[in-house]
């Protein structure tokens, strides 16, 4: 592996939370540090990192990703220090910062921070206030939507760069457009929406773990707050048929970018719809790193930064033989699907299911997954050709807005109102147009 071609997410404080989102795999994975005093990440160890990770990178520009857990809860002069140091080391590379947040603490202190120093902001939230306040609520089980509301308020009010991060679970998914519709109306121009799927062991692991990964060989059953596969399908077909027909260009939804990308033949920039992955890894608040976010298991951690170099782990065998292994362990059913190139077997973590043929190693979401490319295909393809002939992909929404008018006009009996919207019947208006 390339020492540009990796990312690493800082746990800083490792999973300690103020909220306790019932659907969050993070949180317990405070039993792993049972010894853990002070759950910030020392000094000593968050220098070695910032200065690791910016000599790894042969790049003009390097991203640092921070998270938790939440990692506002070690207040602005933490990320004061980090600024600092990011400067110490930055020898002369140009260093981009996101934070990812539940919001809720939030203020005009952080909003000053966070836009003097041009952190990109990503702030978690599940929709309106029914919505987000099913799972994510705080310790005491008190509901969070107004808390975070006035967090995005306050980053609006500051100019501070921020997108969303929707979680899409058994709460949600069937309320899509309000859900989308809602995102809009926050001010988010950019939105992630992500799968929850989870399986949870009848008896916990010999680790403390109830939350179990693929490979987990006792009894588990996916949890009753994961996303059902045709679910999730569903959810984004339906925010996929408003965004194509009214806001390309305005409005970004990463699953729909990504699909450009890999509809004009690009790699995904996004790990989970890559060939193979390993580049995208974790580091937890005393340094230890593993091999991904959703990988911290005892059984994939590479090591310590205090100990060995980060760019050493990154590139050792351990982490080159997980990465390969979504590849390998490909099913066939998978190697023989139409969209192969869109999915590739997707996030490693949901392939516990199997083929119809009985073959282990199926995503969870295969049928919600064909079900969403096959839907945009044919629009993906317009966009693509369109950026191909140096057109914005744009275009595509005045292209079905002329093909739903021609099949409109088609259907359209001569007393009805005529599709072209002027109030008129149709045979006093477009009928012999057609």
């Amino acid at each position: 592996m390339s020492s540009s071609a990796f990312h690493v997410l800082a746990k800083p404080i490792g999973p300690i939370c103020n909220l306790d989102c019932k659907y969050c795999f993070y949180l317990e994975k405070e039993v792993l540090y049972p010894q853990a005093g002070k759950w910030a990440m020392p000094e000593d160890v968050l220098e070695s990192y910032i200065r690791q990770y910016i000599e790894a990178h042969d790049t003009p520009v390097v991203n640092f990703g921070w998270q938790g857990g939440e990692p506002t809860l070690l207040g602005v002069e933490y990320f004061q220090k980090v600024v600092e140091l990011e400067r110490r080391y930055a020898n002369g590379k140009r260093i981009e910062n996101a934070l990812q947040t539940n919001g809720v603490l939030l203020n005009q202190a952080w909003a000053e921070f966070l836009h003097e120093n041009r952190f990109l902001v990503g702030v978690s939230i599940d929709g309106p206030r029914e919505l987000h306040d099913t799972y994510r609520v705080d310790k005491g089980g008190q509901p969070t939507f107004e808390r975070v509301l006035r967090g995005i308020n306050i980053l609006k009010q500051y100019k501070v760069d921020f997108n969303t991060l929707t979680t899409v679970h058994r709460g949600n998914a069937d309320h899509p457009l309000e859900v989308y519709r809602f995102l809009k109306e926050c001010g988010s121009g950019f939105m992630q929406f992500i799968p929850i799927v989870e399986r949870a062991a009848q008896q916990t692991t010999a680790d403390g773990l109830s939350l179990v990964s693929p490979d987990f060989a006792g009894t588990a059953r996916v949890t009753p707050w994961s996303v059902e596969p045709k679910q999730f399908g569903r959810f984004l077909c339906a925010i996929f048929d408003e965004w194509v027909r009214e806001d390309v260009g305005h409005t970004f939804v990463q699953l729909f970018d990504i699909c450009l990308e890999m509809w004009l033949g690009m790699e995904a920039s996004l790990c989970i719809f890559r060939k193979t992955c390993g580049q995208s890894l974790a580091i937890e608040h005393c340094g230890d790193v593993y091999s991904c976010d959703h990988f911290v298991y005892p059984e994939n951690r590479l090591g310590n930064i205090m100990e060995a170099g980060l760019k050493q782990l990154v590139g050792s065998e351990q982490q080159r033989e997980f990465g390969e292994e979504k590849a390998s362990t490909l099913p066939r059913y998978c190697r023989d699907c139409d969209v192969r190139f869109a999915c590739n077997g997707e996030c490693p973590k949901h392939r516990f299911a199997t083929t119809p043929d009985g073959e282990p190693g199926l995503n969870y979401l295969c049928a919600g997954y064909k079900m969403i490319f096959h839907h945009v295909d044919p629009y993906m393809r317009f966009m693509a050709a369109e950026l191909t002939a140096n057109r914005p992909p744009a275009n595509v929404m005045r292209w079905i807005a002329a093909q739903e008018a021609r099949a409109a006009r088609e259907h359209a009996g001569r007393n009805d109102p005529c599709p072209c919207g002027s109030g008129k019947k149709f045979k006093h208006c477009c009928l012999y147009r057609r």
